[in-house]
């Protein structure tokens, strides 16, 4: 399933609490249509005989439609006003609501029926409309609890797992690793009295990148920041490894506009350099490549392995957050790969690409 970004940037939008799927995308009606057209052909294979299956099909359609359209159409209005009922009386209300649409969509198709405007056509029509009505009912009210149970319970399935990832985000924003601040503050001491202006700069990319790591972690940002965050992070490990660190940047076909989670690309050069540079006495060099194909982005960094010496087990914490976020944003279109490659550790990034102007739209 296909997440697009919403319309604050984050995870979820602010007031957006009602655990109903969002009726009003065109997606939506697009599944009802196919659900309703995948019923009918089971219901017409099950109740025609020889010869009887596309008049049936026809009937069961066209009844079909109008109550699932109807009911979308009147969850979409509704939904703000559902939203503020709650959720105990919200579902009491979309019970209600969707039993008496089947129960007056049933009743008006055998009132015409008996009609003279349709006299012509009687035998697509219910013979007597009271048993219709209540049939369509009972199966209507039993059919709305169990969809409303079942939207109800992917919902907190889905609240546990963005408050999981989450509260991982947490952890990542604060497990800054203490040898890191504490390497980029002496280099910061020693830069004074060497290199005031460089001293200044490195202060300014930490406060830079701290800002970064204590932003709200439902946030998305454009990649174009990311990538300047990364860049930051970049310039103060820089400053400590010198020479022994490069970086070799392959971002120009990456769109700048693109929303991603925040904290996206960093946490992979952090790794890249903790457990791939700093174990090798030579260094190495890091490569970031970034592409566009079609409305799908991919990006790949990879380092070489540290020593096996100096080699550090990792616990794969920003990983996994990386990967919890993707698909909580984007859904079963994005994909976290890793592993060790020969005498290379790959991380690949795929994801959709949706522009910043279309999330806030």
């Amino acid at each position: 399933m296909r997440r697009h970004a919403l319309s604050d940037g984050t995870f979820r939008g602010a007031g957006d609490s009602f655990y109903l799927p969002n009726f009003c995308a065109s997606r939506a009606a697009v599944a009802i249509v196919v659900i309703v057209e995948l019923t009918a052909i089971v219901l017409s294979i099950a109740r025609s005989d020889a010869g009887e299956f596309w008049s049936e099909l026809a009937r069961s359609s066209l009844f079909l439609l109008w109550v699932g359209l109807v009911c979308a159409g009147l969850l979409c209005a509704l939904r703000p006003v559902l939203a503020r009922l709650g959720a105990v009386r919200g579902s009491c209300a979309v019970l209600v609501l969707l039993t008496a649409v089947v129960a007056g969509i049933s009743l008006g198709v055998g009132v015409l029926g008996h009609s003279r405007l349709l006299a012509g056509a009687a035998e697509l029509f219910p013979r007597r409309t009271a048993p219709f009505v209540l049939r369509n009912t009972a199966i209507g009210f039993v059919i709305a609890a169990v969809a409303l149970r079942y939207f109800y319970v992917t919902d907190q399935w889905r609240r546990n797992i963005e408050m999981r990832a989450a509260a991982r985000v947490h952890a990542l924003q604060a497990r800054i690793r203490p040898h890191f601040l504490f390497n980029s503050m002496n280099t910061i001491a020693a830069l004074t009295r060497s290199s005031p202006p460089q001293a200044e700069q490195a202060v300014q990319d930490l406060a830079d990148l701290f800002r970064a790591s204590l932003a709200d972690p439902r946030q998305t940002i454009t990649l174009a920041d990311e990538l300047e965050i990364t860049r930051t992070y970049q310039r103060i490990e820089q400053l400590r490894l010198g020479t022994r660190l490069e970086v070799i940047w392959e971002i120009e076909a990456l769109p700048g506009d693109a929303r991603v989670p925040g904290l996206l690309l960093q946490p992979l050069l952090e790794n890249a350099i903790y457990h791939g540079i700093e174990p090798r006495t030579a260094g190495g060099a890091v490569h970031i490549r970034g592409e566009r194909s079609g409305e799908l982005i991919s990006v790949v960094v990879r380092n070489p392995l540290g020593a096996p010496a100096g080699a550090r087990p990792g616990n794969h914490l920003a990983l996994e957050n990386i990967r919890e976020r993707l698909l909580l944003l984007y859904g079963a279109r994005a994909l976290v790969k890793a592993g060790a490659f020969g005498e290379e550790y790959i991380v690949t990034l795929r994801f959709p690409y949706v522009a910043a102007a279309a999330a806030t739209a």
